[in-house]
């Protein structure tokens, strides 16, 4: 546990940061979720719509250090690239 009050301090931030970033990496999960759903569905013109609001929160998560930027970029591509390839 820890013992000098620098570290006690730094244990109250870790703790608040990391509930922040879960609410951030929850919030973006449940975006791409409803992009895949829309997929599944079948429903193009929904899944464009779900992919252009996924799209600014997952680079949101990116800017704020919850994911690498190449992951989110990974992420975005992969997603535009299924909406597209929707007959």
């Amino acid at each position: 546990m820890a013992n000098t009050r620098s570290a006690k301090k730094m244990v109250r931030k870790i703790a608040r940061r990391t509930e922040v970033n879960t609410a951030r990496r929850s919030r973006m999960r449940s975006f791409i979720r409803k992009v895949e759903e829309a997929i599944a569905s079948g429903d193009k013109s929904a899944a464009q719509d779900a992919l252009k609001a996924a799209q600014p929160e997952i680079m949101r998560a990116a800017g704020k250090g919850v994911l690498h930027k190449n992951t989110s970029a990974r992420k975005i591509s992969r997603l535009s690239a299924r909406v597209k390839a929707m007959g």
